[in-house]
């Protein structure tokens, strides 16, 4: 049960010089506040909107990882890879599913959120829509709180794309998508990033037929061709349609279900379903807070302009988290918190640092990446090599009869640096942090190549992709050395 606004309410100082007001209830703005009150400072977290932890515990990361992890259980029963073995899956009932969900979702956003405030004296948490008054004042309830400096962590929200017809007929976003209690039978994803793919396998696997729409040439777009090409096979042979090129050009509603109009390569083209679900990206929550009026800068989509060091325009006024754009992470947006926190209290001039951030596309396979990729690396000017290492040549892979997808390290040769690498594989996301702490501390791939990995686990695809810069995997006997 949540606590009431006022449970950690600390005594008001005289004057607010010394005070930090953090606007916003998610991951960045919680670790603002935590960190401001590990340094000594009294804090006001001010949160409207969702509940306290925001996007990833309560509509984005938490409820929607569990149901993937839910989906996967049932197809993987459904579909054993062995000789010998015939079994069945059936979701007997989905709004269990749900609701195994939602107390999962209560759990955590009790025990990693309220309860964590609840020790702490120095931090206030006040319910209400916070709106920057001045360059050190903010208004909330009808009040006007002084601040010695102030941190905007407000978040973003689902992006609609502007066709003709959409919003009459209605859609599902993440923030509703994750409480409905029947499966639908159908369902069109406009969007082929992140949270559309995600959302399309975990739906598809629970029984829904999908169709995904996707603006771009690829899914994933930002990615490379032969890892968005070889996603795109095995998420059509789990049955999910995909239509990439795709421009929308009206959607309707009737009593059969929604009907999405589109224009594919010169031809227009039909799609039908029950619902449509729109992923097709963010859009900032800085309508309202009073930040253009006391010159804050916007971009042209309506983040927040910030420096490396998470300071605004204004003095005095930081930025972080979804609300800055790009990431937009949950742990990038807690790691932005905590450091624009932490320059605003002390006065310190500490930068971001991404240049080895890993990051995940949570379907089957995983698609899973750090640092950059060859195509980056050219256009920073790099000299480059590339190992590619098919999973057909790991043990691990074999043995699990499930080779789909390749681990590929991308390195400068005449450092032997590794500058990059992208995964495709299922789990692959456990491979990234050997990778990010290898780019860190500029580790160089020979070591890599020579450090022992356990026989028969993921990590040796580490080891393996390394060797394979110097010789071919072919040579090796199993147990490389």
């Amino acid at each position: 049960m949540d606590h009431p606004e006022d449970c950690c309410k600390a005594p008001a100082p005289e004057g607010g010089d010394g005070r930090l007001i953090v606007i916003g209830g998610g991951s960045a703005a919680f670790a603002a506040a935590l960190k401001a009150d590990e340094l000594g400072t009294e804090v006001v977290l001010i949160n409207d909107g969702l509940p306290i932890g925001g996007t990833c515990v309560n509509v984005g990361c938490v409820p929607s990882k569990t149901l993937l992890r839910a989906a996967e259980a049932h197809h993987r029963a459904a579909h054993p890879r062995f000789a010998g073995i015939d079994s069945r899956s059936t979701v007997r009932d989905f709004a269990a599913v749900i609701e195994q969900k939602r107390q999962l979702v209560a759990e955590l956003r009790q025990g990693k959120y309220v309860d964590v405030l609840a020790g702490r004296e120095r931090v206030r948490r006040v319910t209400g829509r916070g709106r920057v008054a001045g360059r050190r004042r903010v208004a909330v309830n009808g009040e006007v709180l002084d601040a010695g400096r102030i941190v905007v962590a407000t978040g973003a929200r689902p992006a609609v794309p502007p066709v003709p017809g959409l919003a009459e007929a209605g859609y599902l976003t993440n923030e509703s998508l994750f409480e409905l209690e029947r499966l639908p039978d159908s369902v069109i994803v406009l969007g082929g990033r992140f949270v559309a793919l995600e959302c399309a396998q975990m739906l598809a696997r629970f029984g829904s037929r999908v169709t995904i729409l996707q603006r771009s040439e690829r899914i994933l777009p930002g990615e490379t061709a032969d890892l968005t090409e070889a996603l795109a096979g095995y998420l059509r042979a789990e049955g999910i349609t995909i239509e990439t090129g795709v421009a929308l050009r009206e959607v309707r509603r009737d009593n059969g279900g929604v009907e999405v109009t589109a224009e594919i390569g010169g031809r227009r083209r039909s799609f039908r379903g029950e619902q449509i679900l729109a992923a097709t990206g963010r859009a900032p929550n800085t309508r309202d807070l009073g930040l253009e009026e006391v010159g804050v800068e916007l971009d042209d989509r309506g983040f927040v302009r910030v420096d490396d060091a998470l300071r605004t325009s204004v003095p005095g006024l930081y930025a972080a988290g979804d609300v800055i754009g790009e990431p937009m992470f949950v742990y990038t947006a807690a790691y932005e918190g905590a450091l624009a926190a932490a320059n605003a209290v002390t006065g310190d001039d500490r930068r971001r640092d991404y240049g080895a951030l890993p990051w995940v596309v949570f379907t089957d396979p995983q698609v899973a990446g750090v640092g950059l990729d060859e195509r980056q690396a050219a256009a920073a000017g790099m000299a480059v090599d590339v190992s590619v290492l098919p999973l057909s040549h790991l043990p691990r892979a074999l043995a699990a009869r499930d080779v789909r997808g390749f681990v590929k390290l991308i390195r400068e040769p005449a450092s032997d640096r590794l500058v990059g690498a992208r995964i495709l594989a299922p789990e692959g996301a456990e491979l990234l942090m050997e990778l990010s702490l290898a780019i860190k501390h500029r580790i160089p791939v020979a070591e890599l190549a020579s450090s022992i990995h356990p026989y028969l686990t993921l990590g040796e695809a580490v080891k393996l992709a390394a060797i394979s810069f110097t010789k071919s995997v072919d040579k090796l006997s199993c147990c490389a050395a």
